[in-house]
């Protein structure tokens, strides 16, 4: 099936397929799958794995509907079945248990396995936003990601965005929106 038959999100909902998206080694599998359909043995090649667990890992994906056989062929009476995703992305439940760790995780592996020089525009930033600033910025993030999926282009080169955009605990002493400071005899009383 052409790319863009296919449906645009699998939604990644029963325990199973969540067991599944959570193993490092089947991440890996699936990111060979997103450039196209592959034998086990041209999975186990790229991913430099035995043929064996290769075969297992892409078992469990089959099992639990990641990815599905495409095209079988015959080659010196061996048949070899070429496994694709059956959608264009994957889709994780918005409060999956666990959910931030499994994208966390898979996106840190992403980047580990770049190539050395390749392009890579990685950063971290603490900001202090009101609630109707954070969503406006929620909202650009959004249609970035909508923009860049609608530009996709399976002939080039693959691209990666993960975004983590949130609210973290707040650290911020309660009495530093006066602009003051607590003393070390606002410490003294705190203890007793």
């Amino acid at each position: 099936m052409p790319h863009d038959e296919k449906p645009e999100l699998l939604n990644l909902e029963t325990d199973e397929q969540l067991r599944a998206i959570a193993s490092h080694a089947r991440h890996r599998v699936l990111a060979v799958l997103r450039d196209g359909p592959a034998t086990i043995t041209q999975i186990a090649a790229q991913l430099g794995i035995a043929k064996g667990s290769s075969s297992y890992h892409v078992r469990v994906l089959e099992k639990a509907g990641m990815v599905h056989v495409v095209e079988t062929r015959k080659v010196r009476g061996v048949v070899e079945r070429y496994y694709a995703i059956p959608a264009q992305g994957l889709q994780l439940p918005r409060t999956g248990p666990g959910q931030p760790e499994i994208i966390l995780r898979h996106a840190l592996a992403d980047i580990e396995a770049a190539p050395e020089g390749g392009q890579k525009l990685i950063g971290l930033k603490h900001v202090r936003l009101s609630a109707e600033v954070w969503e406006q910025y929620a909202d650009r993030l959004r249609a970035l990601l909508e923009d860049m999926t609608a530009a996709s282009d399976p002939t080039q080169p693959a691209a990666s965005l993960s975004i983590a955009f949130f609210r973290p605990k707040d650290h911020k002493p309660a009495d530093a929106s006066s602009g003051e400071h607590p003393t070390d005899e606002d410490e003294e009383a705190d203890k007793l």
